[in-house]
């Protein structure tokens, strides 16, 4: 899935015609009004999905999917991750990283020494927490500033 991003996850259901609520993960989530497919993958199937309609509540984006025109197909997917071509995804500012990219990256102290690996992100509103997997079933949570992350090197993982 290298060539691809991950920009939401299905949290179930919206409506009797089909609609399913989105969680997305983007800053952005107008960005849902720019694209017209999305893959859904599901227990390691893929399936491409044009959408219909696309419509925000909240922090969530209603989409309506061609052929998806009932509760119970709409429910059939909860759980599946929405995935794009890595070329329709926004541009990055500097020192802005796909969460998906950062994640199974190495993580060294500044003396160079292995300390673990990223094993998932936390969004706290205030800024990112990388959780670090580190030996010995050790999880260390790393706050994603410019003070405690000296850099990042998405190429070499």
């Amino acid at each position: 899935m290298e060539d691809f991003i991950e920009i939401g996850a299905v949290a179930g259901a919206h409506g009797i015609k089909g609609e399913i609520k989105i969680i997305p993960f983007t800053f952005d989530n107008k960005r849902f009004s720019l694209l017209r497919e999305v893959i859904l993958i599901k227990n390691s199937s893929e399936k491409i999905y044009t959408i219909e309609n696309v419509k925000y509540q909240q922090k969530f984006v209603i989409l309506k999917l061609e052929g998806v025109n009932d509760i119970p197909s709409a429910t059939g997917l909860k759980g599946s991750i929405l995935s794009i071509p890595r070329d329709l995804a926004l541009p990055l500012g500097d020192d802005e990283y796909y969460i998906g990219d950062v994640i199974g990256c190495a993580a060294f102290s500044e003396n160079g020494d292995a300390v673990g690996e990223v094993a998932e992100i936390i969004e706290t509103g205030a800024n990112d927490v990388y959780i670090i997997a580190a030996p010995g079933n050790r999880e260390i949570l790393l706050p994603a500033i410019k003070q405690c992350v000296l850099g990042v090197d998405i190429l070499n993982k």
